[in-house]
């Protein structure tokens, strides 16, 4: 044994002492008390322990028999002969007997007394004491503790102050999936090397130093108790101290998360579900613009949903007819948006079709496929043989294969029951395949755009005959005509349900002269555009008879009469350039505009009438002067009316850009139709600007111009 001044020693693990260490605490929780007997029973040596557990000073305790001292008297006669065997026989005995302390009160302590001899073959007795009820909370602890860990479900283990393994419980064996005996002695690195461990490894080196907790360190990887499937722990570290304060090492838990963390991976996917479907809500068909409906999805799609996404509809569907595809038939497609990430996805947006291509895709290719049946396309892991049925050409199939695509989804597009076309996803950056839960997410994207498409589809063919049938109507004018230089202009609404009420005409007539016509149809659509056309026609045919204007507005009056709640607006103006003015008759539409030549610009104060169609009431002519170089302007109420100012704002304002302007006729038009136009105002322009100009003899001698605003 070691004598009292020797250093403690470090047990290197194979018992072999490799330098100094702190002692246990154990022996310090046990408060064990030592006394040594001699032959007859009286102490010689008495501990501070045996102090503290008796109650006697070494002075008080020296030289004294112990059995009288230690022992309760009913107990003295079977201590006294216990004591004579151990010293007689050299074994050893145990046992717990009540003590009597020098306070009188009395505890239960548990003895280990065995026979010592020194160097002059004297005999002595060690006694060894502790407080039973201290032994029993201790065995209890180390009970209770090996119990726990053994049985836990929650992984536990003790590292050393190397971080190596030094105990490890069942559970963490399982979830690990290496045996205990391949854990003690190693690192948890070592142990794990498939595992990213360095963050908890750092974590427990903190731990050591600082002996502050690290509880619920997040891990994921695998381990080779599952290798083919990525599962989640939480890891908390807590540093093990004696009652010294000596530092042990870490005592680590694992607990399995992994049904939780799934859990959450697939609410947070969920959430970002509803958050695209919430967001293409808002951002599929805010106008009824049909490419901009199709760019909108893509742009949804895209990068929440894949890398590179193209909405594709069949070119019969967008000419308004239905669409059916037998099994050898390809598909004629016409692209009409493109989108990707930008990063990565350049090959593959150069191998799909750019917007407004048309072009054919084989009956074998997905696509084809998808728009055939009805039914989405999926290939999770998309294969090189995959590539040609993926793209519509073996050059655009190089290009995916370059870009890296590894994915692909393809969902029709249906509305109403009709398949109109697909939108088609290709994953290149990416890593993750296409799954179950991506189709339904595409499906669902795909079920409210195609609604939103459909309408744009119907819209755009209503407009688009709508504005057919209005520009068939409005006439092709020469530039000059009579004495009038003249430019027009007509700008569609933008909303179908507006298309169709405006319109002007400019009208030879005998001697020179030139009717200058602009009119507005109230209502909409090809109802408005058929009206306008039948008064345009009434217009022509009046004309040419050279009737007063207040006599031409009653007689459109008569006509649009014969036509159900048909209402209209409509100036009506007879040139002479000879006379150097020209007659003018307004039925309810808003007042021309004339510009002298170096003059103010003024709106033409006319008896305003009423609207054609109201019918039992007159209409008055005004002779209005026009010299060379005067113009008139004509116009619309879409030119200048708006939600958000007031006419006679708007009027000054068409008036500030007439003011001392010389632009050319055509660029007036546009500067008007640029400036005064709104997006939001959905509304027909039509706008007509003639200049006088010098005729083609002097005027008549004798015959004084009329003086203006004399009405006839």
């Amino acid at each position: 044994m070691s004598s009292a001044g020797s250093p403690p020693v470090e047990d290197d693990g194979d018992g072999a002492a490799s330098g100094p260490v702190r002692p246990s605490g154990l022996l310090d929780v046990l408060r064990m008390a030592s006394v040594v007997l001699d032959p007859q029973g009286r102490i010689v040596l008495w501990s501070p322990q045996a102090e503290e557990l008796f109650g006697y000073g070494t002075e008080e305790a020296l030289g004294r028999y112990a059995a009288r001292l230690m022992v309760h008297e009913q107990y003295l006669d079977l201590v006294v002969t216990l004591f004579s065997e151990v010293m007689q026989t050299g074994q050893s005995w145990a046992g717990a007997f009540p003590i009597r302390r020098k306070d009188g009160s009395t505890r239960l302590v548990e003895f280990r007394n065995v026979r010592l001899t020194d160097d002059q073959g004297g005999v002595y007795a060690l006694g060894l004491a502790v407080d039973q009820s201290t032994v029993r909370r201790v065995e209890q602890d180390v009970a209770l503790s090996t119990r726990i860990v053994a049985q836990s479900p929650i992984g536990l283990a003790v590292l050393d102050t190397d971080l190596r393994y030094v105990s490890v419980n069942p559970a963490l064996e399982r979830i690990n999936g290496v045996p205990v005996e391949e854990h003690l002695g190693h690192t948890m690195s070592e142990v794990l090397p498939q595992l990213e461990i360095d963050a908890v490894e750092a974590a427990a080196r903190r731990v050591l130093d600082t002996g502050k907790p690290v509880v619920d360190q997040f891990v994921l990887g695998r381990t080779p108790a599952d290798p083919d499937e990525d599962h989640a722990w939480t890891a908390s570290l807590f540093r093990l101290e004696n009652a010294l304060g000596s530092v042990l090492g870490v005592a680590l838990s694992v607990v399995d998360v992994t049904e939780q963390h799934r859990a959450g991976l697939e609410a947070e996917r969920a959430r970002r579900r509803l958050a695209v479907v919430a967001d293409a809500s808002a951002r599929i068909g805010t106008t009824l613009d049909l490419e901009r409906t199709a760019r909108e999805l893509a742009e949804v799609a895209v990068p929440e949903l894949a890398d590179v996404a193209a909405v594709d509809l069949l070119d019969t569907v967008v000419l308004g007819r239905r669409s059916t595809l037998g099994p050898a038939e390809p598909a004629v497609i016409r692209a009409l948006a493109v989108q990707g990430t930008g990063t990565g996805s350049g090959d593959a947006l150069l191998a799909a079709d750019p917007p407004g291509r048309v072009a054919r895709y084989g009956p074998d290719r997905f696509v084809t496929e998808c728009v055939r049946t009805g039914l989405p396309v999926m290939l999770p892991q998309v294969k090189d043989e995959d590539l040609p049925r993926v793209a519509r050409s073996a050059e655009a199939a190089e290009l995916l294969g370059r870009a890296g695509v590894h994915s692909y989804l393809a969902v029709p597009l249906i509305a109403h029951g009709e398949v109109l076309g697909a939108l088609d996803l290709k994953r290149t950056g990416n890593p993750l395949p296409f799954d179950e839960d991506d189709l339904l997410l595409a499906r669902e994207l795909a079920a409210r755009a195609a609604i939103q498409i459909d309408n744009a589809r119907w819209y755009q063919s209503v407009r688009d005959a709508a504005l057919t049938l209005q520009r068939s109507l409005l006439p092709s004018h020469p530039p000059v005509t009579g004495g009038l230089e003249v430019a027009s202009r007509y700008q569609p609404a933008g909303a179908t349900s507006e298309v169709g009420g405006d319109w002007f005409d400019v009208i030879p007539l005998d001697g020179d002269r030139t009717a200058l016509v602009v009119g507005d149809v109230m209502g909409s659509g090809i109802p408005a555009a058929a009206t306008m056309g039948r008064l345009r026609t009434a217009t022509n045919t009046l004309a040419s008879l050279g009737l007063d204007p207040a006599v031409l507005l009653e007689h459109l009056d008569r006509v649009i009469g014969d036509l159900e709640d048909a209402i209209a607006t409509c100036v009506y103006v007879v040139h002479d350039p000879r006379e150097r003015h020209f007659l003018i008759a307004n039925a309810g539409h808003l007042p021309p505009v004339r510009v002298r030549a170096g003059g103010t610009p003024e709106l033409l104060d006319l008896p305003t009438g009423v609207p054609l169609g109201v019918g039992g009431v007159t209409f008055s002519t005004t002779v209005v002067g026009l010299d060379p170089g005067d113009r008139l302007v004509l116009y619309t109420d879409g030119l200048v009316e708006t939600r958000h100012h007031s006419l006679d704002e708007r009027l000054d304002l068409l008036l500030t850009l007439l003011h001392g302007s010389d632009r050319s006729l055509e660029e007036m038009c546009d500067l008007l139709l640029r400036t005064l136009h709104e997006p939001d105002n959905f509304d027909d322009v039509a706008l007509l600007i003639a200049r006088a100009t010098l005729p083609g003899g002097p005027a008549s001698p004798g015959r004084p111009a009329a003086s203006d605003g004399a009405t006839v």
